[in-house]
């Protein structure tokens, strides 16, 4: 029985992995589509953001039957909780990458408008806080886990730096507002794409700890 809840765990964890993986490819294209106004690929991201939701249902229903039957306690217990709250942080950062998908369709096919270079860098940062995230869950290590706080910082930096440059624009031109207002919107989905990946790695320090340590201070 142990050697099957074992083999359980490892299966919930490898679909997590997975997920992330997923999450990335949908952050890392919707980028794509925004830069090259590209419409048709942003539907498509838009509508493959229901397979994620399914990946989240799936981790969920497995993680909840293997509670039921199973009844673990301890830190077998935390594992499942941690599983559960990580499924759902992955699912909402697609709803973020699905959100910039939608800002690409906002501002239409080919849209030649110049984006801030710094909207690639924080997508940049994000998919290596999602790496760093992984590898903390992956191997229950809290001083991977920790490393976020500082790399969520420099992203919050970046964001700060886009909206800044992005007023500076509609105080030139007020015909961009609209424009400026999808960039801003796009930054803002990037930025709190991190912050669901900080709260993974405070599942990983609760799974350790047994207690909610923040890494958004």
């Amino acid at each position: 029985m142990r050697q099957k809840f074992e083999d359980d765990l490892t299966d919930i964890k490898s679909n997590i992995i997975t997920f992330a993986e997923e999450v990335k490819e949908a952050l890392t294209s919707s980028v794509d589509c925004l830069y090259h106004g590209d419409v048709e690929g942003a539907e498509g991201i838009i509508a493959a953001d229901e397979k994620l939701d399914e990946r989240e249902l799936e981790i969920n229903e497995k993680a909840i039957l293997l509670i039921a039957k199973q009844q673990p306690f301890a830190k077998d217990l935390r594992r499942l909780i941690v599983a559960l709250r990580i499924a759902t942080d992955l699912e909402r950062m697609g709803d973020h990458a699905r959100n910039v998908a939608k800002a690409t369709i906002q501002l239409g096919e080919n849209h030649g408008i110049p984006l801030p270079d710094e909207i690639e860098q924080m997508k940049v940062i994000a998919l290596k806080m999602v790496d760093t995230s992984m590898s903390a869950f992956e191997y229950e290590d809290i001083s991977i886990a920790s490393q976020l706080a500082e790399i969520d910082n420099e992203l919050d930096d970046k964001f700060a730096h886009v909206v800044q440059d992005l007023m500076k624009r509609t105080a030139v031109n007020t015909e961009q507002i609209q424009h400026v207002m999808q960039m801003s919107f796009v930054a803002r989905y990037i930025e709190r794409f991190g912050d669901h990946i900080t709260n993974i790695g405070e599942s990983v320090l609760y799974l350790n700890k047994g207690k909610i340590i923040s890494l958004n201070d």
